[in-house]
C-alpha cells in the first residue's frame, strides 16, 4: 500500500526545495548535480522526486528550449513556518518555549548567536506591541 501524501515536504523535498530556493530555476541535471555531491543518487530518482513535487504543486516546471526548469512554488518561510507550527503541536504540545529549551540544549548556540537569539525576542515582542 502507498505511503499516504504528507503535508509537509519530506526530507528528500526539502533537499530539492533548499537547492532551488537558494540558486533559482534549475534543470534536473544541475538539481542532480548538486544532491548527486553530497550522496550519490540516481538522476532518473532525482527525475522521478521533481515530477512528483510538480505534481503535489510544491514546484512549477516551465519549458526551457529542450530541458525543463524546476522553480520552488512555496515561499521557504512560508514552508519552514508550516514545519515548525507542526513540530511545535505534535512534539512539544503547543509550547514554544519548549521547543527554544531543546534547540539550545542540542544545538549548542555561540555567544554571538545567543546575542543574535535574544536581539530577535526583542525586536519581536516590541513589534508585538505595537499591533
Amino acid at each position: 500500500m502507498p505511503r499516504p501524501r504528507s503535508e509537509h515536504p519530506t526530507p528528500g523535498e526539502l533537499d530539492v526545495l533548499n537547492i532551488l530556493w537558494d540558486r533559482g530555476p534549475c534543470t534536473a541535471r544541475e538539481v542532480w548535480e548538486v544532491l548527486n555531491g553530497r550522496r550519490k543518487r540516481h538522476y532518473t530518482s532525482v527525475n522521478s522526486l521533481l515530477n512528483t513535487m510538480a505534481d503535489k504543486g510544491l514546484l512549477t516546471r516551465h519549458c526551457d528550449q529542450r530541458a525543463f526548469l524546476y522553480e520552488a512554488n512555496i515561499a521557504r518561510e512560508e514552508t519552514q513556518g508550516q514545519l515548525v507550527q507542526d513540530l511545535v503541536g505534535r512534539a512539544f504540545e503547543g509550547s514554544p518555549s519548549g521547543l527554544v529549551l531543546q534547540v539550545l540544549d542540542h544545538c549548542d548556540p555561540s555567544p554571538e548567536e545567543m546575542d543574535e537569539i535574544a536581539k530577535m525576542i526583542r525586536q519581536y515582542r516590541k513589534q508585538q506591541g505595537k499591533k
